[in-house]
């Protein structure tokens, strides 16, 4: 008989999430002068935002005197009850949920941060990642400062609070012209709710309204879950200050090209946001049809991945004309086991998570449609798994360009040497995932469907990144 681990090897067990690019994180914020409870507001738009990270969720809050902050390890839903929000009472707040991109992941990290500081406190959470933190943590070591985490967001907090005599906007101004990389952030002052986007505009950050009530989010679907209404994104080098007199905004940088990360419309957002005007399920399934343009197949039936290549499966099925059905059963009661991101963990970890639906692909040509390719072990056993469902062919097709190269912006991506698509050509990595054809979307072809008139975030894909990263830490990923 075999032991647990043996088990797991020999059957189709596999974690959809393992293969993939993780998630970043999300921020949400509200300042309210129509006494909303902007604890519970904050909460269910963090619920909203959950699929951008599931190690850690706080919520800060501001009574006008006081910040008051509840965090800690796991989903919003487990980390949050009743009496917990009823506590957090205030006229505003602003609420994270975390994936960790730098920084361990632990209670420590969890966001958001709060400081005393000479002009009283500050909370800030933060979406994204600086590629010069190390530089600028010693500069501030060497002065003094003390830090208490191992994230960046600890950072832009000291950098802040050490220009803080020069009042909180040009302090914000000040520091945030000091760092480089992606950043959607969101601070809360005993008075004030400040939102603050990257010159490139790569992590996505908007405004939306509720009566009199300002809200700012990662993405447009939270604003929709708490009833909000959306007003506009937040600009590229844009600063936003909510306060008792309203909104207003700094524009803190030169006129950059707005350049969003192409993964938040591949793969990260949910398909129910806008982000800088384009519907994301929209632009998956054009992703789609794109696809079966250049890369068409002969087949019975078209299938999704659970659940981000499903948009791009049915604009594949409409061009083609290709029969689209259910391939895979997802268990929706299955938790995401990256939670705690340990290979170790994972691996011993369970998860059944996608079951073919046989009576669907049986005796049939089948075109199986994913967002991406990492590794390319999670795309093997896909075709494993429909294969032994008894699928006569199986043609795998991504909505992606093929991923080459890492990500230096909040996304944990691994080292070149893991990805597939760095050193072996298609038809290789077809035959590693043991597919009858592979097609990806082209990089013109990817920009056709998302808007060929604006700018993105292609580094995964060309290696050429908005912002160049410091030459010690793209060596160390690009081996």
């Amino acid at each position: 008989m075999c032991n647990l681990k043996e088990c797991i090897n020999k059957s189709l067990v596999f974690d959809l999430e393992e293969d993939k690019f993780k998630d970043e994180c999300g921020v949400f914020g509200i300042f309210s002068p129509d006494n909303l409870d902007v604890a519970s507001i904050t909460y269910y738009g963090l619920y909203a935002l959950q699929h951008r990270g599931q190690e850690s969720a706080g919520i800060a809050v501001s009574d006008g005197k006081e910040l008051k902050c509840y965090k800690d390890m796991g989903l919003v839903s487990d980390v949050f009850n009743q009496n917990i929000i009823k506590d957090l009472k205030g006229i505003s707040a602003i609420g994270h949920v975390r994936y960790s991109t730098t920084g361990s992941s632990n209670a420590n990290n969890a966001q958001p941060l709060v400081v005393k500081y000479k002009l009283g406190s500050l909370a800030i959470a933060h979406n994204g990642n600086l590629v010069n933190t190390d530089i600028i943590r010693e500069l501030l070591e060497e002065g003094g400062s003390v830090f208490q985490t191992s994230i960046d967001t600890e950072v832009i907090l000291n950098l802040i609070a050490k220009g803080a005599k020069k009042g909180i906007e040009t302090a914000v101004v000040n520091a945030i012209q000091a760092v480089k990389g992606s950043y959607a952030i969101v601070l809360l002052t005993q008075d004030k709710l400040i939102g603050v986007r990257d010159p490139n505009g790569i992590r996505p950050l908007c405004i939306g309204k509720i009566n009199d009530s300002y809200i700012l989010s990662s993405e447009s679907c939270a604003l929709d879950s708490v009833g909000a209404e959306f007003i506009r994104d937040v600009e590229p080098g844009e600063i936003v200050i909510i306060d008792k007199e309203g909104i207003r905004s700094i524009n803190f940088a030169e006129k950059t090209k707005c350049e969003t990360c192409c993964f938040e419309y591949i793969y990260f957002a949910r398909p129910d946001s806008t982000i800088d005007g384009i519907n994301v399920y929209s632009s998956r399934v054009k992703t789609g049809k794109k696809l079966y343009e250049e890369c068409p197949a002969e087949a019975d039936i078209v299938i999704g991945v659970p659940d981000s290549g499903i948009p791009a499966a049915v604009g594949y099925a409409e061009a083609s004309g290709i029969p689209y059905g259910t391939g895979f059963i997802k268990n929706k009661y299955v938790g995401r086991t990256f939670i705690t991101p340990s290979q170790e963990l994972r691996e011993r970890a369970v998860s059944v998570k996608l079951n073919p639906l046989k009576v669907n692909v049986e005796g049939k040509r089948v075109v199986i449609v994913d967002d991406s390719i990492v590794r390319g072990t999670t795309s093997r056993k896909l075709v494993e798994a429909l294969r032994k469902a008894g699928a006569k062919e199986v043609h795998f097709r991504v909505s992606s360009p093929v991923v080459k190269y890492p990500c230096y912006f909040g996304i944990d991506t691994p080292y070149r040497s893991e990805l597939i698509g760095a050193h072996a050509e298609i038809e290789e990595i077809r035959q590693e995932i043991g597919s009858d054809s592979l097609g990806y979307v082209s990089i013109p072809g990817l920009l056709e469907a998302l808007d060929i008139n604006k700018g993105f975030c292609l580094g995964c894909f060309s290696g050429v990144y908005p912002v160049s990263a410091p030459m010690e830490q793209a060596k160390n990923h690009l081996e």
